[in-house]
């Protein structure tokens, strides 16, 4: 199927480029709004902390439902005194300005009440106070947004008037519905200044790697395309499922970074076949092979290569659709996203890069502009994407091959100890800590959080639908309920809702934080002495705490689908059994080294001021799983490239250690460059302003870098050594089913790789022999 697309592809280059400049033009116009559509970053969902089915959720559900009041929006007044005359001027004179628009329900501020009144609107400092407008329920979107955008503009206006008539005064206006847009575009600038940052970087790699702006310049262009394939897959989904605002740059940072990865092995391997074509047929530089001998090269490329990426997409898919199993919509729609831009991603990589490739030709080997230069050129050779027979790759191999155990003892022992910190991990939403410190919408809702007791919420809330307030009042006294370990007081209950909605609804205040451990443990005190009626606990020590218990459930199902499947595709490439369990257990390994860089980082709080953030006191609760998901087939994806080429030696009659070495030798520039790629691309993002995607931009970058340097280098070829012939061992049965079922080069493409191979000196090691391939050349 390879080898039939790659003819395709050489003799219709051109309408292949046509088609996808007008699919990328389609994806990003979608994206942004200019074909009319609501643009994607105006349609994620942000603001409410991820949920699984459970209890929590249900509780949550039913005081949504209760709720009869719309939208508010606030104005904080802070740093000054409420009380002075000129403030309090102002306030009540904008009051029946602001409650006269249209669709605003109410209209509240500290001035209301009888005098000598203490007002919840006025903060417990006795410096800050708020003015609080409520919009009328269940407006359609553009109603709310216009109501929404006219009462902004009158707060800020009497923002300005506050601040003018009391210097020093400070003024914020903001609600839920802010805090949202806030969020989602800073999704947007982060994924901008992601790309901004990434694509020069990634570009500049490749010039290096490929000594010339033409080669390097294919797969840029690739990812560019990627970028707009996806967007226009993420708004699709948009209108499917709810996508959470994290999710266009998490994704799309994947997206990016396989297209790269991808891109880079495809065009690497053309030139590599270029190279052989004109040592074979003795060209010189500026000579060319002709049109018949570049479609072969494109065929067998696609044959060689793209049989890697494809595979090596499959697996990165099969480790996202893990995600699927879990019971968290937020988890189940990065999966179904991740999956989807994975097979956009394969298609630029198949069918784009290559009709990029067919169009360039030979050219893409030819002498450029770095080569000019003595320096440069002197790097370019050292760091090319064609490695000789025999180099660094092959002498690092060599020395891993001569003490395999050394090695593996001593990667594990740095592996071990990075992966300690994982044992305190501790799992947090962040809510409004996703956004930078200096935010006006985080200081806003951390504000009223401290300073004004009576508006901020309760840890842990009561809710039971259909009861009267005194039913939850007479429980909480009777179970004494404020003197449990961690309570430090108990809201009296209150009715919200009418009719067959209404709920009874007690709020239990913790003298911990909600996100603490305290409060969580205060969930299951009051879960074990719950009333006699129907009852709910909910509020946000509860949902972490169930968002967790839940994550941990299904756990074990997706890790063991993906686990299972991975074990299979390896299986079909390699025919071994032990390969596969040899590189599910690597993996898991070097997952929890980058799991304890995080929490390193992230919890304890290392690093904060390098990286611009504030520590949460813990990882936000979507973390693991994505990390894991998302980890685990970026692992799987250098695996795939250096077992790809290991089993191309391994088939040309090699024995285990000679087909090691060499397919490291040929391999690990690749593995390197692309590694350093993708921790490029990652570091790009993490250079953006929200905490949830800094810390999946940390855990993947740690979790490259770690796989291609100590595991993909060092690990794998000592554990290979040490395993010798039984690296391809498997039962007769799975045998016989690999003879029939399993993936290999055919006859022809065994030729091709055979030449140049009999000479090679990477062939011979002191534990191995070199063996010469059937019918290939002397």
């Amino acid at each position: 199927m390879l080898h039939a697309l790659g003819r395709l592809i050489a003799r219709k280059a051109r309408w292949f480029l046509v088609a996808w400049l007008v699919a990328v033009v389609a994806g990003f116009g979608a994206a942004s709004g200019a074909f009319g559509n609501e643009a994607l970053f105006d349609r994620l969902q942000a603001g409410d902390a991820p949920q699984v089915p459970g209890e929590s959720t249900t509780g949550r559900e039913l005081l949504a439902a209760s709720d009869t009041t719309g939208t508010v929006l606030q104005l904080l007044v802070d740093g000054t005194d409420p009380q002075d005359p000129a403030l309090r001027g102002l306030v009540t004179g904008a009051r029946p300005g602001l409650a006269g628009i249209d669709h605003v329900q109410s209209v509240v501020d500290p001035y209301l009440g009888p005098a000598g009144t203490p007002s919840p609107l006025l903060s417990t400092d006795g410096r800050a106070f708020l003015v609080v407008v409520t919009l009328d329920p269940d407006l359609t979107r553009s109603v709310q947004r216009t109501t929404l955008d006219i009462v902004t503009q009158r707060l800020g206006a009497l923002g300005a008037q506050v601040s003018a008539a009391a210097p020093g005064a400070r003024t914020t206006v903001g609600g839920i519905q802010t805090l949202v847009d806030e969020i989602n575009g800073k999704v947007g600038s982060d994924l901008r200044k992601g790309e901004t940052i990434a694509l020069p970087l990634s570009l500049l790699v490749m010039v290096l790697v490929f000594g010339g702006l033409l080669a390097a310049g294919l797969p840029i262009v690739g990812a560019i395309a990627s970028i707009g394939g996806g967007l226009a897959t993420l708004l699709g989904f948009s209108y499917v499922i709810d996508l959470d605002s994290s999710v266009p740059s998490v994704v799309s940072v994947l997206g990016l970074g396989l297209c790269i990865d991808y891109g880079l092995l495809l065009v690497s391997r053309y030139r590599e076949e270029l190279r052989r074509l004109h040592a074979r047929d003795g060209l010189g530089p500026d000579e060319s092979p002709g049109a018949a001998a570049l479609e072969g090269a494109l065929e067998h490329t696609l044959g060689t290569a793209g049989r890697t990426i494809l595979f090596s997409g499959i697996t990165v898919a099969v480790s996202l659709a893990g995600l699927l199993l879990m019971n968290a919509s937020v988890l189940r729609a990065v999966g179904a996203a991740g999956v989807s831009v994975v097979v956009v991603a394969l298609l630029v990589a198949l069918t784009l890069v290559p009709a990029l490739v067919a169009v360039s030709g030979d050219r893409l080997i030819r002498p450029g502009v770095l080569h000019r230069v003595p320096l440069l050129d002197r790097l370019a050779r050292r760091l090319g994407d064609v490695a000789p027979a025999e180099g660094a790759f092959s002498r690092l191999a060599r020395r891993v091959q001569r003490r395999p155990l050394v090695v593996i003892l001593a990667v594990a022992a740095v592996l071990v100890v990075a992966a300690v910190p994982v044992l305190s991990m501790r799992l947090v939403s962040s809510g409004v800590k996703m956004l930078p410190p200096d935010s006006a919408q985080r200081v806003l809702f951390e504000t009223v959080e401290t300073r004004f007791g009576a508006l901020s919420e309760a840890s842990v809330v009561v809710v039971a639908p259909g009861r009267p307030a005194a039913d939850l009042d007479a429980w909480a006294a009777q179970r004494g309920v404020a003197d449990l370990p961690g309570v430090a007081s108990v809201d009296p209950a209150r009715v919200q809702g009418t009719g067959a909605d209404a709920v009874a609804v007690l709020g239990i205040r913790t003298t911990d934080d909600a996100q603490s451990d305290a409060a969580r443990a205060v969930v299951e005190r009051v879960r074990d002495v719950r009333p006699g009626f129907t009852s709910y606990v909910t509020g946000e020590a509860a949902n972490v705490a169930d968002f967790t218990a839940g994550i941990l459930a299904r756990a074990p199902y997706a890790v063991g689908v993906v686990a299972l499947a991975t074990f299979v595709l390896l299986f079909l490439m390699t025919g071994s059994v032990l390969v596969p369990l040899k590189a599910l257990v690597m993996n898991i390994v070097s997952l929890g080294a980058s799991f304890g860089v995080l929490v390193w980082v992230f919890q304890e709080g290392h690093l904060e001021s390098l990286l611009g953030f504030s520590s949460a006191g813990g990882i936000d609760t979507t973390i693991p799983a994505l990390a894991l998901a998302f980890a685990f087939g970026l692992s799987m994806d250098y695996e795939v490239f250096l077992l790809s080429r290991i089993k191309e030696f391994r088939d040309l009659g090699l024995d285990n250690d000679a087909a090691v070495l060499n397919g490291l030798q040929r391999s690990g520039r690749i593995i390197t460059s692309a590694a350093l790629i993708i921790v490029v691309v990652f570091a790009g993002f993490v250079a953006g302003d929200l905490l949830i995607i800094k810390q999946i931009g940390v855990a993947l970058a740690v979790a490259v870098a770690v796989d291609a340097t100590l595991v993909r280098m060092l690990l794998v070829p000592a554990t290979m050594t040490l395993l010798g012939e039984w690296n391809w061992w498997a039962p007769e049965p799975l045998r016989r089913l690999h003879d029939r079922f399993g993936l290999r080069e055919g006859p022809e493409d065994l030729e091709v790789d055979a030449y140049g191979l009999a000479d090679s000196p990477a062939g011979r090691t002191g534990a191995g022999r070199h063996v010469a391939a059937p019918d290939a050349p002397a």
